[in-house]
């Protein structure tokens, strides 16, 4: 009952559900002499990358563990130029949104844990959303960096504007992984211009769990 209320409760209110989690993310540098520079507000986070990569990161409270769709606006104001996403180096994104499954009681066991922890675990499997890259959009890719354990699926592909993206994450954990998808335990977003030693300016906006 207290997650239907919830529910009808977030239909209701033009406030995205994941509003304040977007102002209190932690960064996970992949250099310990740079980094992307990241401006989080309530409900938008700006990101300038100059040849450089890392990411912002939330793990989820465990009664938001069985979301299964979600939504966000994206806007590129200066795009990496297109890339091979599959491909481990020379494959910079302007954008990837992460969401990160693994069983309910692994995720127990790996509370409190770091990003880069989590995705080490045998046991998770990550969806990533690009905006970015030169596949189709739609392309179910594989990953240079984690194996079987995630798929990144190219939603747009590299260049600026605005746009606004409503995922099935359901219907792509069968589709990427098999089976019915476990538990949605932390969600992560990066910008990655490092191997074109690009420049991206980008924001993300307006995301909503459901």
């Amino acid at each position: 009952m207290k997650r239907l209320i919830l529910a009808c409760a977030l239909t209701a209110s033009p406030l995205p559900a994941l509003a304040q989690q977007l102002g209190g993310w932690t960064e996970q540098k992949f250099s310990l002499f740079s980094s992307n520079t990241w401006e989080q507000g309530r409900d938008r986070v700006n990101v300038a990358s100059d040849g450089t990569a890392s990411m912002i990161w939330t793990a989820l409270p465990e009664a938001e563990w069985d979301t299964r769709g979600a939504s966000w606006t994206w806007s590129v104001a200066s795009s990496v130029p297109p890339t091979t996403l599959d491909r481990k180096g020379g494959d910079d994104r302007n954008l990837s949104m992460y969401f990160v499954f693994m069983p309910a009681g692994i995720a127990r066991k790996n509370q409190g844990a770091s990003i880069t922890r989590l995705l080490k675990v045998d046991e998770a499997r990550v969806l990533m959303y690009v905006h970015g890259g030169s596949a189709a959009r739609g392309a179910l890719l594989s990953s240079p960096y984690l194996g079987a354990r995630g798929r990144t699926i190219d939603l747009r592909g590299s260049g600026t504007g605005q746009n606004s993206e409503t995922v099935d994450l359901a219907a792509d954990y069968a589709r990427a992984f098999g089976g019915s998808a476990t538990s949605l335990v932390g969600l992560a977003l990066s910008a990655d211009s490092d191997d074109t030693d690009g420049q991206i300016r980008a924001s993300l906006s307006g995301l909503r769990l459901r």
